[in-house]
């Protein structure tokens, strides 16, 4: 009999129990119902929930970006798995579909919009001769020097030496860092301790920072070395070629000698006139490439800002001869470049332009202009815009003996175009574009990581979220939207955790748009689309996504 009554007991304990889970279950769909419900069957705004961004003010850390490039899939080191390889990366999913729209819309604005430019690609190996003419192999180089104790190498440009005086002139000390935004606090505060450790006390003057090139002979034994802090232990600066030499053919000698190109344009140059004969095209005219380059930098730095391999976006855009025309092209294209960067989603207060000194141009050079950028680690160069002569063409015809010119049909005259050149470098506009759109901002008192990238740019255009995965309905509708926004963008289909998890995913790697699949759509056919930046909701047919999402993407 009790053994009776403990059966029935728990048998209603398990009834109950199952009665409990039953209305959980309930009570969460009516919840997910209630949190996606529409009121009508047209587009309704929804409130945003509050959000208050903690890094408008500044500029994001590097450590920052390198991690979420690395957790999220933008960029790997490559050769990781054998304790990596400097100077050189791998992009992974979201960092080459990136990469990928960064060319892209380069492309359609700068050649199939443009009636005035046309594309080329040239090979990365050539003819040594081309390096010869182009003065490469002579004087593409850097200054190097090395830490004779250490043996850390680096490049004597980025070295930068002050000397330490008292008011009155008598030498105190020398010091040396590296180039950095903080370098002259850097060298002032180690001077500073220096003197103390002898007693020396001050009023002193103010430390005047020069790089090692600009160290006379008879001081330059006096200068410390940045990695030991020691005198005379650094080598005097020597010229090292930063093109990587290979060779092409069964055997190995002089003849067999070649090289990785160490920018695009030359290919250009050597193919002005084959292009201009197959277009059929009049100076002035454009000649685009992207594409692979190589520099063996003496130390790479800053991420994938300074690396060995890198892609370049360049113009070479020919313009007559004439000393009062080329100022207007320059200034066009100066502005051209600007109103694009900013087109693509950059942020105007982290750009600059930098008008060259005459004193500073290359021999051949007229003018350069570069637009610089305000990266983590300080203002650097991102694009220049040079006005380069005739110089390219001219080296080019004299050592080939054909002549590279330019026939006008309209006063019958020859002659060799003069030159604009835009250049970018894709990683550098990569990593300008993280800075720009990396944001961080409280919510509910938790931090949302979000990247603000215009939906043009994005790599991922919106993503396609079934509220639950545990009814079949909810999960075929989703699908059937998926494949549908698949066919013409890259999307992505989520289903694991809680939506308002897998927003915050979507938010990490710049989604611009999420459409949530709930009970509602099997009802009236309609989607929730949440917009990443203002986080607003609203209600649209499902026959409708794709005509606003591609009107977002293409304004």
């Amino acid at each position: 009999m009790f053994i009776l009554m403990i059966s029935k007991n728990l048998i209603k304990i398990y009834i109950l129990s199952i009665t409990i889970m039953c209305l959980f279950q309930y009570l969460h769909s009516f919840n997910s119902r209630i949190n996606h419900r529409s009121f009508s069957k047209k587009v309704i705004s929804m409130k945003s929930t509050k959000s208050e961004t903690i890094n408008e003010s500044g500029i994001v850390k590097m450590d920052e970006i390198v991690n979420l490039c690395k957790r999220r899939g933008f960029i790997f080191q490559s050769s990781e798995i054998y304790n990596a390889m400097a100077g050189f990366f791998d992009y992974g999913p979201l960092g080459v579909e990136l990469k990928n729209n960064i060319k892209k819309l380069w492309w359609r604005d700068h050649v199939q919009r443009r009636d005035d430019i046309v594309g080329l690609d040239s090979s990365i190996i050539s003819s040594s001769s081309i390096w010869k003419a182009s003065g490469h192999v002579a004087g593409f180089s850097d200054p190097m020097v090395d830490c004779k104790v250490t043996r850390l190498r680096y490049r004597a440009d980025q070295v930068f030496w002050g000397k330490l005086e008292t008011d009155a002139g008598n030498e105190v000390c020398y010091v040396s860092v590296l180039e950095s935004e903080v370098m002259l606090e850097e060298a002032t505060k180690a001077a500073l301790k220096i003197a103390k450790k002898a007693g020396i006390s001050g009023p002193f003057k103010p430390i005047e920072l020069k790089d090692l090139t600009e160290a006379s002979t008879d001081i330059y034994d006096k200068i410390p070395s940045p990695a030991t802090g020691e005198p005379g232990q650094l080598t005097p600066p020597r010229d090292f070629n930063l093109m990587f030499k290979t060779d092409v053919g069964a055997l190995s000698d002089d003849s067999s000698i070649a090289y990785l190109r160490p920018e695009t344009a030359q290919g250009i140059f050597t193919n002005f006139l084959n292009v201009q004969r197959t277009a059929r095209k009049k100076v002035p005219f454009g000649i685009a490439q992207i594409g692979k380059a190589f520099r063996n930098e003496i130390t790479p730095r800053n991420y994938i800002f300074r690396s060995r391999e890198f892609e370049q976006m360049e113009i070479e855009y020919f313009i007559p001869p004439d000393d009062d025309i080329w100022e207007k092209y320059h200034n066009e294209w100066i502005d051209t470049a600007w109103n694009w960067l900013l087109s693509i989603g950059l942020k105007s207060e982290y750009m600059y332009k930098c008008v060259h000194a005459k004193d500073k141009l290359a021999h051949y050079a007229r003018a350069c202009t570069d637009i610089t950028f305000n990266f983590p680690f300080g203002i650097s160069e991102l694009m220049g815009i040079a006005a380069r002569g005739n110089y390219d063409l001219t080296q080019h015809s004299n050592a080939s003996g054909k002549l590279l010119e330019y026939f006008d049909p309209v006063t019958n005259i020859k002659y060799i175009p003069h030159v604009i050149e835009p250049s970018i470098g894709v990683d550098r506009l990569f990593l300008a574009l993280l800075v720009s759109s990396y944001n961080e901002e409280v919510i509910d008192n938790e931090t949302r990581v979000v990247l603000k990238f215009q939906p043009s740019i994005a790599p991922i255009k919106a993503a396609v979220l079934p509220l639950v995965n545990n009814k079949p309905e909810i999960s075929e509708k989703a699908l059937e939207l998926y494949n549908i926004i698949k066919k013409q963008y890259n999307c992505e289909y989520d289903t694991s955790g809680a939506i308002g998890r897998r927003y915050r995913r979507a938010d990490e790697i710049g989604i611009p748009f999420c459409l949530t699949i709930d009970f509602d759509s099997l009802v009236d056919n309609t989607v929730t689309l949440r917009d990443r930046d203002t986080m607003k909701q609203i209600r649209i047919p499902i026959n409708e996504v794709m005509s606003y999402i591609t009107k977002q993407i293409e304004t």
